[in-house]
């Protein structure tokens, strides 16, 4: 019986020739990621431990991305934790003010994550990294500290989905709007414990970022991880942002699939997801009437470069609505200074938006956009349970960058079509 990608990338690090979906194993690990809400647990529970040092300096990364800079003395005593370990273990890849990004761009975008690596991270949102063709998932911050003291981890081997994707985009549509029109159709648990595995001849009309917006968003399907296989667009950011050495794998042709999908790119419509749950999914001419009070651009989901270009492009020579607070957010030190060379922080300023440092944020409802009872925001972030982005009277409205820039332009949410 063949493998997946997923199955094959697992079998490698086990050091098995072959694994199945139910299989338990322990797994060699290339990376471990903690966040500044997270990480701090993990330190406790190392410190239970008694371990001296940490597996391999240079595989753990420890990013303050989530309350940075500092919200209040909690964020900062959070962030000291993580400071203090990352000081005393010499941790390569620690990133603070000045340096960091949300974590699931900023780990791209310093060639941290190639294909054929498996990940962990004490963050559900993980699976981004599955957009280079490695295994990645979220874990909880007890895992995180056993694959930070030891290298290694437990899992049970993933069944899978197939998703066949042929076609191209129309004009405003993007991969902000395939994840969601996936998860609209298949449910918060349809992938449940499952790998979503992308393949189809459509693959190659993805940018990266497209990618990396759709793996990324797997955990609300339930995905235990997204997977893209690796091309020559994967190859390029690859060699652009990491001089690691990568291993592809590829799904045998007699894989087992639970289920299998085809979609075409060219049928999609903008789509936004109503609250309280990410498969409530709405196309854009199915939205009616709903105004909103702020419009949030940002986020590991959709605060690249590519995002920001198209948010600035909707902007560009017009105002955000009066009583709309548009809140804009780099997702990393880099991406905010290639927006601000390319005028694309003045377009934002001009417009009446307001320009953040990377920062996950409102996101978790943490600052930087904070929601009171009553209030409704569009965001291009990847959830919108029931007080997500503040008072649990709010609502969020998932989106791509498109139709948040140009809900923020009506107040309402509206597609660049209707400007």
């Amino acid at each position: 019986m063949g493998m997946t990608m997923t199955q094959k990338i697992l079998a490698a690090h086990a050091g098995q020739k072959s694994v199945k979906a139910g299989d338990l194993i322990e797994a060699d690990l290339d990376l471990v990621l903690g966040n500044d809400i997270t990480s701090p647990v993990a330190i406790k529970e190392i410190d239970k431990m008694k371990k001296e040092g940490v597996f391999d300096k240079d595989k753990i990364a420890l990013v303050m991305d989530h309350f940075i800079p500092n919200k209040d003395i909690k964020s900062a005593e959070h962030c000291k934790c993580v400071r203090d370990f990352a000081m005393k273990h010499d941790i390569t890849n620690y990133f603070d003010v000045g340096q960091m990004g949300i974590e699931h761009a900023l780990i791209p975008e310093k060639g941290l994550a190639v294909a054929g690596d498996v990940i962990i991270g004490a963050d559900s949102h993980t699976c981004t990294y599955g957009a280079l063709g490695a295994f990645s998932t979220g874990v909880g911050s007890t895992d995180m500290a056993a694959g930070m003291a030891t290298g290694k981890a437990w899992f049970k081997v993933p069944s899978a989905i197939k998703f066949n994707i042929t076609g191209k985009f129309n004009k405003w549509v993007s991969g902000k709007d395939l994840i969601l029109h996936i998860i609209g159709m298949i449910g918060v648990d349809g992938a449940l414990y499952k790998s979503m595995e992308f393949t189809g001849d459509g693959i190659i009309n993805l940018s990266m970022d497209d990618r990396f917006t759709i793996a990324n968003m797997a955990i609300e399907a339930g995905g235990k991880n997204g997977i893209f296989p690796i091309d020559d667009a994967t190859i390029v950011y690859m060699n652009e942002h990491s001089d690691r050495k990568y291993t592809i794998y590829e799904a045998d042709d007699d894989a087992v699939y639970d289920e299998e999908y085809t979609i075409d790119l060219g049928s999609l419509k903008s789509t936004v997801s109503f609250p309280h749950l990410p498969e409530n999914t709405k196309t854009i001419d199915e939205v009616g009437d709903v105004r909103v009070d702020q419009a949030v651009i940002g986020s590991c989901t959709n605060g690249r470069i590519s995002d920001l270009r198209e948010a600035a492009a909707i902007l560009k020579g017009r105002k955000v609505a009066k009583n709309l607070r548009c809140i804009v957010i780099p997702a990393t030190q880099e991406i905010y200074l290639q927006a601000v060379r390319e005028g694309i922080v003045e377009t934002f300023i001009e417009a009446g938006a307001v320009v953040s440092t990377p920062t996950c944020g409102p996101c978790l409802g943490g600052y930087m956009g904070i929601l009171a009872a009553g209030e409704r925001c569009v965001a291009t972030t990847n959830r919108n349970f029931v007080g997500r982005m503040g008072h649990v009277d709010s609502e969020v409205y998932l989106a791509s960058p498109a139709v948040a820039a140009a809900s923020a332009v009506t107040g309402k949410i509206s597609s660049p079509a209707d400007l």
